[in-house]
């Protein structure tokens, strides 16, 4: 689990729930894929953080306008598949970090969770 403060772009192994799941009843993700942190910030109340993700998917897009190709040397430079990805846009996860649906990289170091971080140029 991680023990350091997130960052923005930064890369990770989440349970994301989906909306449609959501609106089933499901209270936890089915599948924990690679999710890029875009908000951060700590809450004055207790001072922990509030995280914000977007989901990333290799699963072509119904509607390219909803989402963002990550390109193959990006990809490659994280260690995700080597098949196209997205990150979808138009779905959002909010959880204290560190959360329990942070999860461990598949074929790795079982304390390692985090793919690192997307290339500035390409974030911004």
């Amino acid at each position: 689990m991680p023990d350091e403060n997130p960052l923005i772009g930064l890369v990770i192994r989440y349970a994301f729930l989906w909306s449609d799941q959501a609106r089933r009843g499901a209270i936890e993700g089915v599948k924990d894929r690679p999710c890029v942190v875009i908000f951060a910030t700590r809450r004055r109340a207790d001072g922990r953080w509030l995280v914000r993700v977007l989901p990333i998917t290799t699963r072509p897009p119904d509607d390219p306008d909803a989402t963002m190709t990550i390109p193959a040397k990006v990809r490659r430079r994280l260690g995700l598949d080597a098949e196209e990805s997205w990150i979808v846009l138009t779905e959002l996860n909010q959880f204290i970090w560190p959360g329990p649906d942070i999860r461990p990289l598949p074929g790795r170091l079982s304390t390692a969770w985090s793919y690192g971080t997307l290339p500035a140029d390409f974030f911004d």
